[in-house]
């Protein structure tokens, strides 16, 4: 068997999320389904090992996963075959012929994610499915400010939706950051972490919101933490605003 890693994009609209679930449109059925199709059914199935799941409505900038694979197919090749028959919401980058040691979820160290927040009275149209909308006005040195409490190793109960199967809630981030895009007159959050709890950047995006219009104090995060308590947050950003930018694996593949 030859495992291939590919990286590869989607729009996240129209999916259930990464994970197969019965009856529903997944980005891991779809792959897995067109990679049987062309391994010509083998039984057992391929799988498709993400790096992690995302959510239904969550978008996809550099997403990896791999695969075993029983031919040889040259890299290109692979992609070209790939982006063939997939639906026009997923495009393969790259395929990588890999070493068998190389796994998608376990080797990835960083991963990073962006959200993106349009503000206005009203929802922009063509930005509804790509964006968050909040229409307060907000501070963005003071989300700055209180972003970098999210930096370091903390234990984020307080951050993480139930249903969380999770054994540990504890977590790095090595980056939070929050600017204004001038060009799409958005508000940008990005975080880079170790791994991420569910809906963790989502509730964290909304807190922050709720500190930079005002509605919390600016060290509240630090309180928010240290209670543990999901009930402390409160809030959840929506699915549509959240891209996943990459994953990182340190040069090893």
């Amino acid at each position: 068997m030859i495992r291939y890693k590919i990286t590869f994009a989607y729009d996240g609209t129209n999916f259930s999320g990464f994970q197969i679930q019965p009856h529903k449109r997944t980005i891991e059925q779809t792959l897995k389904t067109i990679v049987n199709r062309m391994a010509k059914n083998p039984d057992p199935a391929i799988s498709i090992i993400g790096s992690g799941r995302t959510d239904a409505g969550v978008h996809a900038l550099n997403q990896v996963a791999h695969f075993d694979f029983p031919y040889h197919i040259p890299e290109q090749s692979m992609v070209r075959a790939l982006n063939s028959q997939l639906p026009l919401d997923i495009i393969v980058k790259k395929a990588e012929i890999v070493s068998n040691e190389f796994h998608a979820r376990y080797n990835a160290h960083r991963k990073r994610y962006r959200y993106r927040v349009t503000q206005g009275e009203f929802v922009d149209p063509f930005k509804r499915n790509y964006t968050a909308h909040f229409k307060y006005p907000v501070d963005i040195a003071h989300m700055n400010r209180a972003a970098q409490d999210l930096v370091g190793t903390h234990d984020f109960t307080s951050f993480v939706a139930s249903g969380s199967q999770a054994k540990s809630n504890i977590r790095t981030i090595y980056e939070a950051k929050v600017y204004y895009e001038d060009h799409d007159h958005e508000v940008i959050f990005e975080f880079v972490g170790n791994g991420f709890l569910y809906n963790q950047v989502r509730i964290m995006v909304a807190l922050l919101l709720e500190i930079g219009s005002g509605q919390r104090p600016v060290d509240d995060v630090q309180r928010v933490l240290a209670a543990r308590d999901r009930q402390e947050a409160r809030m959840t950003a929506p699915a549509s605003g959240l891209y996943l930018v990459n994953v990182d694996y340190g040069g090893n593949n």
